[in-house]
């Protein structure tokens, strides 16, 4: 399953990538993060380099328990990530923001999520690409918010 959301941020693209690179400041736009402010969180590495590896535990079923590797910088141009669930279901993923210059100070800021889709979970793509994407879509709104005031 693949789901790819996108922005346009009235920032310059390097701006854009000095804020994202720092998992931590996901705790300031992502539903997902922000969803449970009392979740037990750790980290291992250096946030904003590769290896930086960022971990969550929550008893909000929709929050879970999970970590987020950065396993590919390329400075000013994107971010990858590794993302390992366990609860509330096992599952391990990939996604990445790519940058893309645009005119004047935008930037096109682009957010791609793509996990294995394996039977049963197959008969609720539909389901999850729609929620994933709502959102994923709210969170860049949040980045763009953040970004630009």
């Amino acid at each position: 399953m693949m789901v790819e959301k996108s922005v346009v941020i009235n920032k310059p693209r390097q701006d854009i990538f000095d804020y994202l690179k720092y998992t931590r400041n996901q705790e300031n736009f992502s539903i997902w993060n922000m969803a449970d402010p009392d979740k037990k969180t750790s980290f291992h590495g250096t946030d904003g380099t590769e290896g930086f590896i960022y971990s969550w535990e929550s008893k909000v079923k929709n929050v879970g328990a999970s970590s987020q590797k950065i396993t590919k910088m390329v400075d000013g141009d994107r971010i990858e990530y590794e993302l390992r669930f366990e609860r509330p279901m096992k599952n391990t993923a990939h996604s990445k923001f790519i940058l893309e210059e645009k005119a004047g100070d935008q930037t096109l800021v682009n957010w791609n999520f793509k996990g294995p889709n394996k039977f049963p979970m197959t008969l609720l793509t539909g389901f999850f690409r729609r929620l994933l994407g709502r959102d994923m879509s709210q969170s860049l709104e949040n980045l763009k918010f953040i970004l630009e005031n």
